[in-house]
């Protein structure tokens, strides 16, 4: 195996930087706050350019944009709440494209980790989908109709209700938003250390290796490259998965059965 003055395999250490400032207060701002931070100002102003620039005929830039907006429309909420989704599209299509930014920016160099791969904002973003779920299953069945409609799944013999109704409770109030928070945060932890070996171990054969080994740098850089392809995959993946389980949870909040 390589030795401990070469090669340096990933932690996870690299996801609890220190801190730019505010070390130990609750204002601590870290590397991964400030690669958040940019990811949001470089949403925010490529929507604002686009709208600004906007043409009758697009061009290819606007054209992208509208792809992008138009596919969380065709290929995410139409499929799954039809005429239901039209109030819910400009929070799912807020919810795709901040999760791609946040996402991609594992693959950007010079900031190399994906925003989402601490607990923290996947966790608000799954918080932000409980909410709203619960908030409009109770606003259209009031509480008791809710909670029927969600924990008493019609045609089900009633002592059945005993072993069903905490399954669905469980479900409903504690793995939807803990799934969508830990899915997506462990996909982006899994592809930045794969990442991190493959580029680690390339700078370890080229630059230190002896002989013969220093060839097998090119291996881990050519599959370095295919983790980039994948992780810049992955992340789109992630975001679509994250969006149409959220419009799957709206949609069966606002359900009179299921």
């Amino acid at each position: 195996m390589f030795s401990s003055d070469g090669f340096h395999a990933p932690s996870i250490a690299e996801f609890f930087p220190p801190a730019i400032f505010g070390d130990g207060t609750i204002y601590e701002f870290n590397r991964i706050m400030l690669i958040r931070v940019i990811a949001a100002v470089a949403l925010l102003a490529v929507f604002w350019i686009a709208a600004s620039r906007a043409k009758v005929v697009p061009n290819r830039f606007q054209g992208g944009i509208e792809f992008l907006l138009d596919f969380v429309k065709d290929q995410i909420v139409e499929p799954v709440m039809g005429h239901e989704g039209k109030k819910f599209l400009p929070f799912l299509t807020t919810l795709f494209l901040s999760i791609v930014a946040f996402n991609i920016t594992g693959v950007i160099p010079f900031l190399n980790i994906a925003g989402t791969s601490l607990i923290g904002l996947p966790l608000v973003m799954a918080l932000w989908v409980y909410v709203m779920y619960l908030f409009q299953g109770v606003k259209k069945h009031g509480l008791g109709g809710y909670l029927k409609n969600s924990l008493f799944p019609p045609g089900v013999p009633w002592p059945i209700y005993f072993l069903l109704t905490p399954i669905e409770a469980l479900q409903v109030f504690i793995l939807r938003p803990a799934t969508l928070a830990l899915r997506l945060a462990a996909n982006m932890i899994a592809g930045h250390l794969l990442l991190v070996l493959c580029f680690a171990a390339t700078q370890y054969f080229f630059f230190e290796a002896a002989g013969a080994m220093k060839a097998m740098g090119a291996v881990t850089f050519a599959a370095g490259f295919a983790f980039v392809l994948f992780e810049i995959f992955v992340a789109l993946l992630q975001a679509y998965v994250f969006t149409m389980l959220s419009a799957v949870y709206l949609n069966m909040a606002l359900e009179e059965e299921h």
